[in-house]
């Protein structure tokens, strides 16, 4: 090969000793893939290669390895070899290399010869397939600038990819990002305005939870791959919905990773570069901890985010089960560098993208981790412990003597600081599996559509959607949805139309939450007060308001029994009319219900009462609650 034709095909040195070009940084985009004119760069992070090279389509596949005593040789003489930056990192560029050409690295490590998918990948034709050359920057946005809702007019709906809507549950095959479009509406008419996806990283295999990544750069390809994922994300956006994306940060794979000794070195055998080496590497998934001291892996991960935000344009992060990256038992922070770097990345977030969202799994009730102290993790909130379990304790519960109203109140009433600072709900995709099913199912195994499954279960919902925090429901919980889940299992869209009544009384809690009518501002607001407990009666009634006063001033009254109270009396903020803006009872929402005739308006009286200064009497439902709002 002539000097002229190494410059063609865009390498930039052969020789170890070439000089590097001065134009070389101009000429260097980032990592992975980028595309230039004539062509497309790349660049890989190999510290202990001796040799790389890109191969692929554009030219046969000219270096790939096929086990010969000839395959160092190859990647030696190879038409499309890097240059080494001496400082791990290597490049090259490829004359006619084009959107849509797959391509792998191919790395000399001694005796090894190692072909990968580049660990940037945006696509990949499956997780032990080859990478897909991509340009984030051609996608058509069609001047999309949607900012998302402040968090205390958020309202998040939890999804799953593959069992979201599946048109053929009988393929063989997931759904896919594009049928979530088709159920749009659905989501509009319920009123949430964020969706939250389980994550669709390229994982092993067509069927899978998300938790378990492969290719953290690489949207699933069984979903559609990015340009699905983008056109998600547009039309999500044109219907006033923000897109939060789940990612998974505390572990990697732990099958079809070739992250795994990526350039042929390791420590103790173990992950190598991309991961720790010793006893950090241990997680729950295997000992495929990312090493969060290594620079390189650090900004790895901060890249990963960054991505979802600027080349999807997605509204904010969920983090996967945090604890796992500060510890490695998920109690002693042992592994500091994991909590900088959530620090460094949230904060950059912060910064950037002052209206995205991240947040938490992190359960154990720790301030620090929405704390934006210099000790602090920085995320805007977090999965709330203090909620979830308490409240589904309460209305799974079979006997109403075993429901513990002051761990119900004290669940409603928790704060870390700001009220929307935690994520609360009584589903989530953890709480409807792993030994757990859908509440209406906790509560009648029997008969989990029945009279007191629907009772509770959307009481629950209903303490979920008048609490201080971020609400959020998991899919299919809106029409009854069953059993636990499962990747495999479809949601029953037949049951939105069994329970429209349900659907109805969801819609209209979210509307109330968000103050859709003017009523009801104080459910955005940061302020909860205990206006009466009676752990005998089962009863618990508290205020919810912003500023207070008129169109603000929100009382919650809740009955965990199965008893109707006709005529109890609850302590009130403010004397004056107040009308009743909601009842879970009402033969509205099904026909099973007791429909008591709740009153539609009423008028509390000065009288210092609970020590409250005024008071009213109420008429309670079993097993319901009643919203009622200062007119």
């Amino acid at each position: 090969m002539t000097d002229d034709a190494r410059t063609a095909t865009g390498n930039l040195r052969v020789n170890a000793n070439d000089p590097i070009p001065a134009d070389y940084a101009e000429r260097a985009k980032g990592m992975g893939v980028s595309i230039i004119d004539g062509g497309a760069a790349f660049r890989v992070w190999a510290p202990h290669a001796e040799a790389v090279a890109v191969t692929g389509t554009f030219d046969d596949w000219a270096a790939q390895p096929d086990g010969s005593k000839d395959d160092t040789q190859k990647v030696q003489s190879a038409p499309h070899q890097l240059l080494s930056e001496d400082n791990g990192y290597w490049y090259g560029q490829v004359a006619g290399a084009k959107v849509d050409n797959e391509y792998r690295f191919v790395l000399v490590n001694g005796d090894q010869v190692i072909s990968r998918i580049d660990p940037y990948a945006r696509h990949v034709t499956s997780s032990i397939g080859n990478a897909i050359i991509t340009d984030p920057d051609a996608y058509d946005w069609e001047g999309d600038d949607f900012t998302a809702p402040t968090l205390n007019e958020m309202v998040i709906y939890e999804m799953h990819v593959g069992t979201f809507f599946d048109k053929d549950p009988d393929d063989d095959k997931p759904a896919t990002l594009d049928t979530i479009e088709e159920k749009l509406d659905h989501l509009v008419h319920l009123g949430i305005n964020a969706i939250e996806l389980m994550p669709l990283m390229e994982f092993a295999g067509d069927y899978s939870w998300g938790y378990n990544p492969a290719h953290i750069f690489a949207v699933e390809s069984a979903y559609g791959g990015p340009e699905k994922l983008r056109d998600l994300v547009k039309v999500c956006h044109r219907h006033g919905l923000a897109v939060i994306i789940d990612v998974v940060y505390n572990h990697f794979g732990p099958s079809d990773l070739d992250l795994w000794q990526f350039d042929g070195w390791s420590e103790n055998d173990k992950g190598g570069i991309y991961f720790y080496n010793d006893w950090k590497s241990s997680t729950p998934w295997g000992d495929t901890r990312p090493d969060y001291g290594r620079g390189e892996v650090r900004e790895f991960i901060r890249d990963n985010a960054m991505m979802w935000l600027e080349e999807f344009h997605a509204d904010g992060l969920r983090y996967d089960m945090t604890p796992y990256m500060r510890s490695v038992d998920a109690d002693e922070m042992n592994i500091p560098d994991g909590w900088s770097l959530t620090h460094w990345i949230n904060t950059e977030i912060r910064e950037r993208f002052p209206r995205a969202i991240t947040i938490a799994e992190d359960l154990h009730g720790e301030p620090k981790v929405v704390s934006t102290d210099d000790d602090g993790a920085a995320f805007h909130a977090q999965w709330d412990n203090h909620f979830v379990h308490p409240i589904r304790a309460a209305v799974i519960s079979a006997s109403d003597e075993d429901r513990d109203m002051d761990a119900v109140r004290d669940a409603v009433e928790f704060s870390y600081g700001d009220a929307f600072s935690r994520v609360i709900y009584t589903e989530s995709h953890d709480e409807v599996a792993n030994g757990s099913a859908r509440v209406p199912q906790e509560v009648d195994d029997g008969d989990p559509t029945g009279y007191y499954a629907q009772k509770r279960s959307t009481l629950g919902a209903a303490l979920v959607l008048t609490s201080p925090g971020l609400p959020m429901i998991f899919q299919g919980q809106e029409f009854l949805e069953g059993e636990w889940f499962r990747d495999t299992v479809p949601l029953h869209w037949e049951q939105q139309d069994e329970f429209t009544g349900i659907f109805r009384m969801y819609s209209d809690l979210v509307g109330l939450r968000l103050n859709k009518e003017g009523h009801t501002r104080g459910l955005t607001g940061q302020h909860v007060d205990t206006l009466h407990l009676n752990p005998d009666n089962h009863i618990y009634a508290f205020h919810r308001w912003a500023d207070g006063g008129a169109g603000d001033d929100v009382v919650v009254a809740v009955n965990l029994d199965s008893k109707t109270w006709g005529d109890y009396t609850v302590g009130m903020p403010a004397a004056g009319h107040w009308v009743t803006r909601f009842n879970s009872d009402a033969k509205v929402y099904s026909e099973a219900f007791d429909g008591v005739d709740v009153p539609e308006s009423f008028d509390a009286v000065e009288d210092d009462y609970d020590g409250h200064p005024a008071s009213a009497t109420l008429v309670l439902p079993p097993y319901s609650v009643v919203i009622l709002s200062r007119n």
